[in-house]
């Protein structure tokens, strides 16, 4: 049921993607800012109340409704499958700034592509010259699909083989949005009454992401250049704050050649505090903390596209291959 939910799933998204500013973001934001005003009293142990409520409410009803639906038909707890799943996972959540971006600087139009990043991004992208600018999109858009697809793909899996049902996609997204959602909220005039809150949703998340960062890092390696993305992997991936980004840029800028990271525009990104992290060892990597290869260009972001595709059908045919052998056995 897994391969199905998951393949229907990104079927209706590439025809019918949630359009900007839908009801469900909406309405997470909602939650969060509810589940905050509510829990939130400062302590530690606040902290931990906030989060359990904020995640794990929303993908335990997932799992009890799934539950629910299941006991009447199995079809129909397909069809909750796919219908979370759309919410969850896609790459047309993210896809539409990147093509806009894309079509921008094809144009020669630095300052519109300028724009939709900072719109997409919430970061002041208008002094970064041209091959900065490509970088970042670069980077975010490997992340952003790590994130909306990837990292979504793998904790459904897990946790729907075990009788959860869409949880572990609940789970994920509501844990990756918990981080973002309080970091942004922290750099705003409302700060967060709870700094503990922020440090508690950023440590959670690194550490459920954990598996799901390197499997997408191993995806991207396998149908790139398998030898440069190992080779980066473990060379560049400390260039980056965050281990779990680190290994994903690393290995995915040497499955396509593209030289990623570097320490201009430090706070740039919103993710993390620098894009390099000062003090790492520069290796074969340039004095700037940058990986090997050839400087971003147009045609790498078109290369990187390709590259996500390609892991998606590679991990699409590996969970065919398991459901047939569930079949069969």
């Amino acid at each position: 049921m897994s391969f199905f939910a998951v393949l229907f799933a990104l079927l209706i998204e590439q025809f019918k993607p949630l359009p900007r500013g839908n009801v469900v973001h909406d309405s997470l934001t909602g939650w969060m800012r509810w589940t905050g005003r509510n829990f939130d009293a400062g302590s530690e142990r606040h902290a931990w109340v906030v989060w359990g409520v904020t995640v794990l409410v929303p993908a335990g009803l997932a799992w009890a409704i799934y539950l629910v639906i299941a006991h009447f038909s199995v079809l129909l707890a397909l069809f909750w499958n796919v219908a979370v799943l759309y919410l969850t996972l896609g790459f047309r959540q993210f896809s539409h700034y990147v093509t806009d971006i894309r079509d921008a600087l094809d144009r020669g139009d630095e300052a519109e592509a300028g724009r939709l990043l900072s719109e997409w991004r919430h970061l002041d992208a208008s002094e970064l010259p041209r091959t900065e600018l490509l970088r970042h999109v670069i980077e975010h858009s490997l992340l952003a699909a790590h994130r909306h697809v990837f990292g979504v793909f793998f904790w459904f899996v897990l946790l729907s083989s075990f009788g959860f049902g869409p949880a572990g996609a609940v789970f994920y997204r509501m844990a990756e949005y918990a981080s973002r959602y309080w970091a942004f909220k922290t750099r705003s005039v409302e700060v967060t009454e709870n700094s503990g809150l922020l440090a508690l949703s950023h440590r959670l998340f690194n550490l459920f992401d954990h598996v799901p960062a390197r499997l997408t890092a191993f995806g991207f390696a396998v149908v790139g250049n398998f030898e440069e993305a190992v080779t980066c992997w473990r060379r560049d991936s400390g260039l980056w704050k965050h281990p779990n980004e680190g290994i994903i840029l690393a290995a995915a800028a040497g499955a396509v050649g593209v030289q990623l990271g570097g320490g201009a525009a430090p706070g740039v990104t919103p993710d993390r505090a620098k894009t390099f992290e000062a003090g790492a060892e520069p290796d074969a990597a340039s004095a700037e903390g940058s990986t090997t290869g050839i400087p971003p260009e147009l045609g790498h972001l078109r290369s990187v596209v390709g590259l996500v595709w390609r892991s998606v059908v590679l991990w699409m045919m590996l969970l065919a291959l398991l459901s047939l052998a569930n079949l069969i056995g």
